[in-house]
């Protein structure tokens, strides 16, 4: 079980954005705790975001309270123990209980688009 678990990781850290020339070690985190998470609906497609850039359904992006924008987390379904790693890029949940809204690619990547939320783990990737 532990081998499908870092092939999703390592797959979803390739298509991550990397930018500032940062390289983020999907090895070194730190964990966060988790609590639920929902994802973005796909209507708020085109919307600019807190960090002013557009949305896009289709990146591995989510929405944190309090990370700073370009932070990459890891995030894991606790059901199923696939993993996603996300980059934070607008400012959420605002939906009681809920700590971080992912998008709709990231939530596929974990198994939650069909039922909308879940319990997920959260760790922040440590960058060089």
């Amino acid at each position: 079980m532990l081998i499908p678990l870092l092939l999703t990781v390592s797959a979803a850290a390739q298509e991550a954005e990397i930018t500032d020339d940062s390289v983020v070690d999907i090895d070194s985190a730190t964990e966060m705790g988790g609590g639920m998470a929902s994802y973005y609906s796909d209507e708020l497609a085109g919307n600019r975001t807190a960090s002013g850039e557009r949305f896009d359904p289709d990146q591995l992006t989510a929405a944190h309270r309090t990370l700073p924008f370009g932070s990459m987390v890891r995030v894991t379904n606790t059901v199923n123990g696939d993993s996603v790693v996300v980059r934070i890029n607008d400012r959420g949940p605002f939906s009681h209980g809920r700590v971080i809204d992912v998008s709709h690619a990231a939530a596929r990547q974990i198994g939650m688009h069909r039922s909308g939320t879940a319990r997920v783990k959260l760790a922040l990737l440590n960058s060089n």
